[in-house]
């Protein structure tokens, strides 16, 4: 394996979060502060967030617009955030907005944070929900908080998340680059 830094390689999704942990205005302004210097085409920066901490309003309307099995493990994080990003005119909008997102995670892991996102939302009741602006497209929700025992979580969710991680091998991801292949 190469000599991949720790904070990709110690990265992971988990859903057992410390519902008694919180992140303070400081570590959600860097997270929002790595996810602004991410690249982006034509430097547009076609993203857009909203961030709610545990017991705010902002965070209970993201929650109920996820899944009812997403909202079971989700409602212990410390924050919620929204990640959207603009309609029209940014045909990279999309793309952006994962970037920023990935961006963010790095630095959750940097933070000693974890990240979990989700993309199975309503779309139409977090754009109400929220109050957004017609031209803003809800693409994500990203949990993060600090780990808690996975135990904590309900029993049909601890085998997946004391599972190992897994990733296809290069040689099934690379299509054309033999020196990587071998």
């Amino acid at each position: 394996m190469t000599d991949l830094t720790s904070l990709l390689a110690f990265r992971w999704s988990p859903r057992s979060f410390d519902s008694q942990a919180g992140i303070t205005r400081a570590e959600a302004a860097t997270l929002l502060e790595a996810a602004r210097w991410a690249p982006s085409a034509g430097n547009r920066q076609p993203w857009r967030f909203a961030l709610g901490h545990r017991d705010d309003e902002t965070f209970k309307r993201l929650l109920v617009n996820l899944t009812p099995a997403d909202q079971r493990w989700a409602g212990r994080a410390s924050a919620l955030l929204l990640g959207a990003h603009l309609r029209t005119g940014h045909p990279f909008a999309a793309y952006d907005l994962g970037q920023a997102v990935a961006h963010l995670t790095v630095q959750a892991t940097a933070l000693g944070l974890h990240v979990r996102q989700v993309t199975q939302l309503d779309h139409a009741g977090l754009a109400a929900d929220l109050d957004l602006p017609d031209g803003l497209r809800p693409y994500v929700v990203v949990a993060v908080g600090q780990l808690a025992d996975p135990l904590s979580l309900p029993t049909d969710l601890v085998a997946e998340e004391l599972a190992l991680r897994h990733r296809l091998p290069l040689t099934e991801l690379v299509l054309s680059c033999a020196d990587v292949r071998q």
